[in-house]
């Protein structure tokens, strides 16, 4: 019983992923999605992981922003942090990636030609 929980862990499924919204779906028709790819829980599990930390960065950020919006950082300041997350992100999304997928982050302009192998 348990070699097939183990092995089950480690087979790699398609899902469905939004990065806007912050979901992974196994059914793309149940939302919409941006990209597919195929993962096994662990590879899932770092990539819910991943989102969960944008999101709640992206809100932390925005309630900053909203109790002093005139303050000095700049933006690239203010972005550093979410932007760092995002390329984790993406390069997740290549490495689990659909060929489609692939392409898509391949020109998304992110990473520097060549750099995503």
């Amino acid at each position: 019983m348990a070699n097939e929980h183990e092995a089950s862990y480690y087979d790699r499924k398609p899902y469905y992923v939004s990065v806007q919204a912050g979901s992974i779906v196994e059914d793309p028709t149940v939302t919409g999605y941006e990209l597919a790819i195929t993962a096994n829980e662990e590879e899932l599990n770092r990539l819910q992981e991943l989102l969960e930390e944008y999101a709640s960065m992206d809100e932390a950020q925005a309630s900053v922003y909203a109790l002093s919006p005139f303050r000095s950082a700049s933006d690239k300041q203010i972005n550093a942090g979410t932007d760092g997350l995002l390329e984790d992100i993406y390069r997740l999304l290549y490495e689990l990636g659909t060929d489609e997928t692939k392409r898509h982050v391949a020109t998304m302009g992110l990473f520097p030609e060549g750099s995503l192998q």
